[in-house]
């Protein structure tokens, strides 16, 4: 099941579990620049779809929820 919002594509539970852990702190890095610039260009000028900045913001909440689920689970 993927929903594509224009150019981006929804990150799956199951995408995300296959990352290894240093990929994912790469991952979270890049998703968040490129949401801070989303936003930025949307302040500045309309965006042609203003939802792709929802669909990144909540593709970083996803990565982050699995990195604390990651860190929770080896402190155990």
């Amino acid at each position: 099941q993927l929903l594509v919002m224009g150019a981006n594509k929804k990150l799956n539970q199951e995408d995300i579990k296959q990352f290894v852990t240093a990929d994912l702190v790469a991952k979270i890095a890049t998703d968040s620049a490129e949401l801070k610039k989303l936003k930025f260009n949307h302040a500045v000028t309309t965006l042609d779809n203003p939802l792709s900045i929802r669909a990144k913001r909540k593709d970083v909440a996803r990565l982050l929820t699995e990195l604390t689920a990651r860190k929770k689970a080896t402190k155990a």
